[in-house]
């Protein structure tokens, strides 16, 4: 569904026209089936990030190419209401000025999908019910929630066109423990009723452990391991090994 294939991405040190590039990720493959959470797994600064903003895109790799069913996402046709995002900082995901209605919706816009007469407002009723918030949410302001809610409605916006992948790159992170153990449950509710996929971008391995089918062990820009999540336990690179030690069981 959502191929990823010999990917190699390089920055510029020392300014725009220097010629030593650092690389942050090298010969990345792997692919992300239909229906499935894909974990992506490592520490600060290991190149998750950078792969998650290829994957949506938002950037250009050096080389090797990423196929949402068969077709780059390069393309922002391709990518157009097929692949959504979820990121860490949701202070700044939304719009101030938009209250909670228009910031779902800005996605239909854009796509020129904006339901007709009153079944836009059923949307939103339906979206924020399925996020966990009522209907009283839809004319309040970001500023106006709490960090939590703030994130249901991003992922609520990120659901409303109903891709086929979402891209979650430490969508949880910023949020308090009891907090993002609801969102966990809210998102792995969420992939069942859409049958979506999602890739899990994250350092912290319990809850890639919670909702992820597979799980890529990443590591300073490339793949140390990939294992079914069941086999977690099981990993054989001492890398891997050190991040299982902090796994805590929900």
């Amino acid at each position: 569904m959502l191929k990823v294939d010999h990917i190699h991405k390089s920055y510029s040190q020392g300014g725009l026209f220097a010629r030593n590039r650092k690389p942050v990720l090298h010969d990345v493959s792997f692919e992300c089936l239909g229906g499935e959470c894909l974990g992506i797994i490592g520490e600060s600064g290991s190149g998750k990030s950078t792969l998650g903003r290829l994957m949506l895109g938002m950037e250009r790799p050096d080389q090797g190419t990423i196929l949402l069913e068969g077709k780059s996402v390069l393309d922002s046709k391709v990518r157009r209401g097929r692949i959504s995002a979820v990121f860490q900082d949701y202070k700044s995901s939304i719009n101030p000025f938009f209250n909670v209605e228009e910031a779902i919706m800005e996605p239909l816009r854009i796509q020129k999908k904006k339901p007709e007469g009153n079944s836009d407002s059923l949307k939103i009723d339906v979206l924020l019910s399925q996020v966990g918030l009522d209907s009283s949410y839809r004319s309040r302001y970001p500023h106006e929630l709490s960090g939590g809610e703030v994130q249901r409605v991003c992922i609520a916006r990120a659901i409303s066109t109903e891709p086929q992948c979402i891209v979650l790159d430490e969508a949880i992170s910023s949020l308090d423990v009891s907090v993002q153990t609801q969102v966990l449950h809210v998102l792995k509710e969420l992939k069942e009723m859409y049958h979506m996929s999602y890739v899990f971008i994250t350092h912290d391995i319990q809850a890639a452990a919670y909702i992820c089918d597979r799980v890529i062990i990443f590591r300073e820009g490339q793949i140390e391991e990939m294992v079914p999540t069941e086999q977690l336990k099981h990993v054989k690179s001492e890398y891997a090994r050190k991040l299982l030690d902090h796994l805590i069981t929900f």
